[in-house]
């Protein structure tokens, strides 16, 4: 197996796991009062969500890439 395809695999699963993590923590009440005062969810919850987005696409682009 080629490094680019292993390293693509291991940043998918990576993003799916964050997506997993950063969905539940949308979820919890406290983010929810938060999210419905302030109209943002918190630094930590984007991060998770942002860094899930960011590596399922570098995750992906790198299983593609011929």
């Amino acid at each position: 197996m080629n490094s680019n395809r292993l390293l693509g695999l291991v940043l998918l699963a990576a993003g799916i796991v964050l997506g997993y993590y950063g969905y539940n923590a949308t979820e919890s009440p406290l983010e929810q009062v938060s999210k419905e005062l302030t109209g943002h969810f918190s630094d930590e919850t984007m991060a998770y969500l942002v860094g899930a987005g960011v590596s399922a696409a570098a995750g992906l682009f790198l299983l593609l890439k011929r």
